[in-house]
C-alpha cells in the first residue's frame, strides 16, 4: 500500500510539474508571438521621426508649394514662387563671369566648418549673403524613407568648406531660403536636376541663377559629364564615388565620407572656372574665324550665355508627388513584362490573370507598407521577391521567409550595410499580410483590402505608430470611406453616383493612354546643342535612315548628322529642350490622362501647314475630370466665335440641289425638320390626317427642290443630320454594310435632337470691330452659303476624337502616334451633309461621289474652314497667331494649370520650316511617311 501511494504522488507531482511547465511555455510563445507582430518601428528609431516641418508626406495629396508673399510673383501655391526672377534671368543674364577670375585651385584643408545648430546656421546665412558665389551639393538618403531626404549639405566657398547637417537642422534649414533665391548670388552645382528638387521637398528652398557644370560640360560636347572625370581631369583628384550609397544618416560619418562629401563642393569652384574659360574661348575663336557678311544659325549661338541658360532652366522645374491613390498598376506591368522577357518560365502558366493579379496585390501592399513606415519599396519587399511570392504561393510564415531571402540572394540593390537584411522587419512584423493577400485575398479587389491593412495598421487600435509622415494618408482614407457610405444611403441618389463612376472608370480604361506619352529622349545638334526633346519613334527614324548617331542609351539621345532647318533659339522658346512629365498639366493626375488639343481640330486642320505641322506645344494631357472642363470652356468659346465672325457652328438649311437653277436660292429645310417629317411619313404616313400629311411633304419636297418624292427618297431623307454612330446602328440593324449608301430601309429609332446647337441665321451681317474684328463681307457670305447648300456627300470620320489625338511638334514629339480625329466630343452630335467637291485637298471617293477627308462633316467643320478662311484673306498669317492665343487664354482661363512644361507661352509661335530631312517634310512625307 505504501509503495503505490509513493507511485500515485509521484504521478500526481509529474502531472502538476508538466501543466505548470506547459501554461509558461504557452504564455511564453504568446508573448513572443506577440512580440514578434507588433510593428518594429515601437523599438527601431528613424532620424526623421524628429522631423516637425514635414512638407512632404506620404499620402496621397499633392505638395504644396512656396507662396511668396508678393502674390505677383507666383499665381498659386503650385507654381513656381521665382518663376518671374528666373525667366528674367533667360532673357537677359546678369552675371559677371569676371567674378570666377580669382578663384583657384587649392588642396583641401584637415579643417572644415560641422553646422549641427542654429546659431552656426545663422551666422553661415551672414556668411553666404556677402559671397558672390559659392558650390552646393547635397547627400541623399532614399532606402529608410519613402519619398527619401536630404541627410547632408555641402556648401563651399573660396576660403572654406561646410557641412551642414540637415538630420539636426531639418525644421531650421529653410533659413537659407533667401540666400538660395538671391539672383545676385551665383550658386554652382553639378548635375542639379535633382538637387533643386530635393531642396524644394525638403525646405522649400529655390534656386535662382544657378550654374551648372554637367550643362556647360553638355555645351561644350566634353567626352564625359560625370563629376568623377571633371574632378580627375581639372583638378588630379580621384573619388570613390561607391560612398556615394552609403548611409549618410549615421553619425558621426567617417573621415572617408567627410573627405567625400568635402570633395563633391571643394574643388567645383575651381571647375567651373576652367569651364567658363573654355567656353568664352570657343565664343572669341568662332567671332574671329566668321566672316563678316555671313549670318548662319552658328553666329547667334553663344556657348557661355547657352550654358548659363540650361543650367537657370533647371531651376524652373517643380517638384511633385504621385497624386494618383494607390500608384501601382505601371510598377506590376513594369515587374511582369520583365519577368517574361528575361526568365526561362513557362510563358502560359506564368502570364495568366491569377499569376499577374498576385503580383499587383503584392505590388500595392508593397506602396502602402512603405508609405505607412517611411520605407523606401526596395527596402520593404525587392521586385524578385515579389515575382518568387506570386509564383510560389507560399501558406506558411517559414516558406515565406525562406523564399524571400532565397530571392534577395543576388540583389546587390541595396547597400553593403543593408544587403544581409532579408527579409526586412517589414516583412518580419507583418507577414500575415503576406499571407492573407496570398491565401485569402483571392476575391477581393486591391482596394477593398488596402483600405482594410491601412485602417488595421493606422485606425485607432493600430499596430504601427502615427507620425507626420502617414497621419495625412489615414485622415485621406477616413474622407473617401465616409463619402462612399454616405452615397450608398441616399437610394436613387446612390445608383446615379455608382453608375456615374463605373462610366467614368470604363471611359478612363478604354481610352486613357496605355503607355507613357514623353519619353524625353534627346535630340542634339551636330555642335552639341541640344534641339529637343522627343520620343522613341522619332530617333529610330533618324538612326534608321543613317542621319544621326546614337550617343547614350539611357535615356536615349542621337545627334543629328546634318543641320537642321530651326533651332529652338529661331522662335525665342524655351519649350521644346524641357523635358515633360507624364501627368495631368492641371491637377497633376498621373494614373491615367488623355492628349488634349488646346486649338480644336476643326480650325487647326485648315491652317497652312507651316503654322500646324506636328507641334507639340498646344497638345497637352488632361486627366478625364480637366479634360471635360477644358473641352467645356472650348464649346463655349466656338459659339462666342460664331456670333462674332457671323459663322453659324452647325448648317441651318440643307438641301438636295441636283437641279442647278436651285443651287444658289437661299432654299432648304434644317435637318432636323427634315428628319422629323421623314420618320413621320415613314412611320405613321398613311394613318394620319392629309393636311398634316401635306404639311410633312412640303417639307421633304424642299430639301429635294420641289420634285416629288418616293419612298426611296424618303429613307434617304431620314440620314440627314445622322451621326455616324446612329447610321452604323442602323446598318447593324438591318444587315446592310455601312459603306453602302443611301439605305433601302428606316428605323423607329430616332435622332437626338439637335436644334439646342443650331443657330439660326442671321438676316444682315453687320459690321464687329472687336477682337480679330470684323465680320464677312459679301463674297465670304455666299462662298458659306454656297458651301452649305451643296449636294449631300456622306463621309465616315471617327467618334470620340478627343481621346485619340496624334501629338505634334517639330523634334519633339512626345507621345505614341495616333490617327487624325476631329476635336471635341460634342462633334459627334451633328452631321452636316455637304458636297465639297470644290474643295481640293486629298479628295477620295464614295460610291462614285468625291469628299475632301480633311473637311469633317462632323459638327463643326465647314464653320472651322470658313473661320480660318476669313481670317487668312482678311489678316493674314498674324490673324492666326492672334487665333491661336486667344485660344490658349481660353484654356488658361478655364483650368488655371499648375503643370505645364517650362517655356509653354500663349504667345507661342507656330510657325516652322521644313528642313530636306524633316520626317514633316511634305515631299518627305509623300514618299516616306512617319507617325509620331
Amino acid at each position: 500500500m505504501g509503495q503505490k501511494h509513493l507511485k500515485i504522488s509521484i504521478a500526481i507531482v509529474i502531472v502538476c510539474v508538466s501543466a505548470i511547465s506547459l501554461y509558461f511555455t504557452t504564455v511564453d510563445r504568446r508573448r513572443r508571438r506577440r512580440n514578434r507582430l507588433s510593428c518594429y518601428l515601437s523599438f527601431e528609431f528613424k532620424p526623421q521621426s524628429n522631423f516637425k516641418r514635414v512638407l512632404a508626406d506620404n499620402s496621397y495629396s499633392q505638395f504644396k508649394h512656396f507662396k511668396v508673399s508678393d502674390c505677383s510673383n507666383a499665381q498659386s501655391s503650385n507654381s513656381h514662387p521665382y518663376e518671374r526672377d528666373i525667366m528674367a534671368m533667360l532673357k537677359n543674364p546678369r552675371v559677371d563671369y569676371s567674378l570666377f577670375d580669382e578663384i583657384s585651385v587649392a588642396g583641401m584643408s584637415n579643417s572644415h566648418v560641422w553646422v549641427e545648430s542654429e546659431s552656426q546656421l545663422r551666422e553661415l546665412v551672414d556668411i553666404l549673403s556677402e559671397e558672390k558665389v559659392f558650390a552646393v551639393d547635397t547627400e541623399q538618403h532614399g532606402l529608410r524613407s519613402f519619398l527619401g531626404f536630404t541627410a547632408l549639405v555641402q556648401i563651399s566657398t573660396q576660403k572654406e568648406d561646410y557641412l551642414i547637417d540637415t538630420i539636426a537642422l531639418h525644421d531650421a534649414f529653410h533659413m537659407l531660403q533667401s540666400v538660395f533665391s538671391d539672383p545676385n548670388v551665383v550658386k554652382v552645382f553639378h548635375g542639379a536636376d535633382s538637387d533643386v528638387l530635393w531642396l524644394q521637398r525638403d525646405f522649400h528652398i529655390y534656386v535662382v541663377n544657378l550654374f551648372d557644370t554637367a550643362k556647360a560640360c553638355e555645351v561644350l560636347s566634353k567626352p564625359h559629364k560625370s563629376l568623377a572625370y571633371l574632378l580627375q581631369n581639372y583638378c588630379g583628384v580621384t573619388t570613390n564615388k561607391l560612398l556615394q550609397r552609403e548611409d549618410w544618416r549615421q553619425r558621426p560619418l567617417t573621415e572617408e565620407m567627410v573627405e567625400y562629401a568635402r570633395s563633391d563642393s571643394h574643388y567645383l569652384l575651381y571647375i567651373a572656372r576652367c569651364l567658363i574659360k573654355e567656353l568664352e574661348a570657343k565664343d572669341k575663336d568662332k567671332d574671329i574665324g566668321q566672316p563678316k557678311d555671313s549670318t548662319p544659325l552658328d553666329v547667334r549661338f553663344h556657348f557661355l550665355p547657352e550654358a548659363s541658360r540650361r543650367s537657370n532652366t533647371i531651376s524652373l522645374q517643380l517638384f511633385s508627388k504621385e497624386s494618383d491613390a494607390f500608384p501601382t498598376e505601371s510598377v506590376a506591368s513594369s515587374i511582369i513584362s520583365r519577368y517574361l522577357n528575361t526568365q526561362a518560365v513557362d510563358v502560359s502558366k506564368f502570364s495568366g490573370p491569377q499569376f499577374q493579379n498576385q503580383i499587383r496585390k503584392l505590388c500595392a501592399w508593397r506602396d502602402l507598407m512603405a508609405r505607412i513606415h517611411d520605407e523606401s519599396l526596395r527596402y520593404v519587399l525587392s521586385d524578385q521577391a515579389i515575382v518568387a511570392l506570386a509564383e510560389k504561393k507560399p501558406i506558411s510564415e517559414r516558406e515565406i521567409y525562406t523564399i524571400i531571402s532565397a530571392a534577395d540572394e543576388d540583389n546587390d540593390s541595396l547597400p553593403s550595410s543593408f544587403s544581409a537584411i532579408s527579409p526586412s522587419p517589414v516583412i518580419c512584423s507583418h507577414w500575415d499580410d503576406v499571407h492573407c493577400l496570398l491565401t485569402e485575398g483571392q476575391n477581393n479587389s486591391v482596394d477593398d483590402i488596402l483600405r482594410m491593412l491601412l485602417h488595421k495598421h493606422l485606425g485607432p487600435n493600430g499596430s504601427c505608430s502615427l507620425s507626420t509622415f502617414n497621419y495625412n494618408l489615414l485622415s485621406g482614407s477616413n474622407l473617401k470611406l465616409a463619402n462612399g457610405l454616405m452615397s450608398m444611403q441616399n437610394g436613387v441618389r446612390s445608383g446615379k453616383l455608382v453608375t456615374r463612376k463605373a462610366s467614368r472608370e470604363l471611359f478612363v480604361q478604354k481610352f486613357s493612354c496605355k503607355a507613357p506619352v514623353y519619353h524625353n529622349c534627346k535630340i542634339y545638334a551636330s555642335d552639341g546643342r541640344l534641339l529637343c526633346y522627343c520620343d522613341h519613334k522619332k530617333l529610330e527614324w533618324y538612326l534608321s535612315r543613317n542621319l544621326a548617331k546614337l550617343m547614350d542609351d539611357n535615356p536615349q539621345a542621337v545627334m543629328l548628322l546634318f543641320e537642321p532647318k530651326g533651332r529652338p533659339e529661331d522662335e525665342d522658346n524655351e519649350f521644346y529642350i524641357q523635358s515633360k512629365r507624364n501627368l495631368c498639366v492641371s491637377c497633376g493626375e498621373s494614373k491615367h490622362y488623355l492628349r488634349y488639343r488646346i486649338i480644336p481640330s476643326c480650325y487647326r486642320m485648315h491652317f497652312p501647314e507651316h503654322l500646324k505641322s506636328h507641334r507639340s506645344h498646344d497638345i497637352v494631357l488632361l486627366c478625364v475630370d480637366c479634360h471635360e472642363v477644358a473641352h467645356a470652356a472650348a464649346e463655349k468659346y466656338k459659339k462666342q466665335v460664331a456670333t462674332e465672325f457671323h459663322i453659324p457652328l452647325y448648317v441651318t438649311k440643307v438641301v438636295d440641289s441636283e437641279t442647278p437653277e436651285l443651287q444658289d436660292q437661299k432654299v432648304g429645310v434644317s435637318p432636323l425638320q427634315l428628319h422629323t417629317a421623314a420618320m413621320a411619313l415613314l412611320r405613321h404616313g398613311p394613318r394620319m390626317p392629309s393636311k398634316r400629311r401635306d404639311e410633312l411633304m412640303e417639307i421633304v419636297r424642299t430639301y429635294y427642290g420641289g420634285r416629288e418624292i418616293s419612298h426611296e427618297d424618303l429613307e434617304t431623307a431620314l440620314q440627314v443630320g445622322m451621326s455616324p454612330q446612329k447610321r452604323r446602328k442602323f446598318d447593324k440593324k438591318r444587315g446592310v454594310s455601312c459603306k453602302h449608301f443611301p439605305l433601302s430601309t428606316c428605323s423607329d429609332e430616332v435622332l437626338e435632337d439637335n436644334s439646342v446647337n443650331m443657330v439660326e441665321p442671321s438676316n444682315h451681317y453687320s459690321a464687329v470691330t472687336s477682337g480679330l474684328g470684323g465680320s464677312m463681307d459679301a463674297t465670304d457670305q455666299a462662298s458659306y452659303v454656297q458651301l452649305v447648300n451643296q449636294p449631300e456627300t456622306y463621309v465616315k470620320t471617327p467618334s470620340l476624337s478627343s481621346v485619340k489625338d496624334i501629338s505634334e511638334d517639330t523634334f519633339a514629339t512626345n507621345g505614341e502616334s495616333m490617327t487624325p480625329a476631329t476635336s471635341g466630343t460634342s462633334d459627334v452630335k451633328d452631321v452636316i451633309l455637304l458636297n465639297t467637291e470644290n474643295i481640293n485637298p486629298l479628295q477620295a471617293t464614295v460610291d462614285g461621289k468625291k469628299y475632301n477627308s480633311k473637311v469633317s462633316l462632323l459638327g463643326h467643320g465647314p464653320h472651322g474652314k470658313t473661320v480660318v478662311d476669313y481670317l487668312l484673306k482678311q489678316h493674314g498669317e498674324e490673324g492666326i497667331h492672334e487665333f491661336c492665343q486667344r485660344w490658349r487664354q481660353v484654356f488658361i482661363d478655364a483650368l488655371h494649370p499648375r503643370y505645364l512644361p517650362g517655356g509653354w507661352d500663349v504667345k507661342h509661335s507656330g510657325r516652322r520650316g521644313f528642313g530636306e530631312f524633316s520626317v514633316y517634310n511634305p515631299a518627305k512625307k509623300a514618299s516616306d511617311p512617319i507617325q509620331g
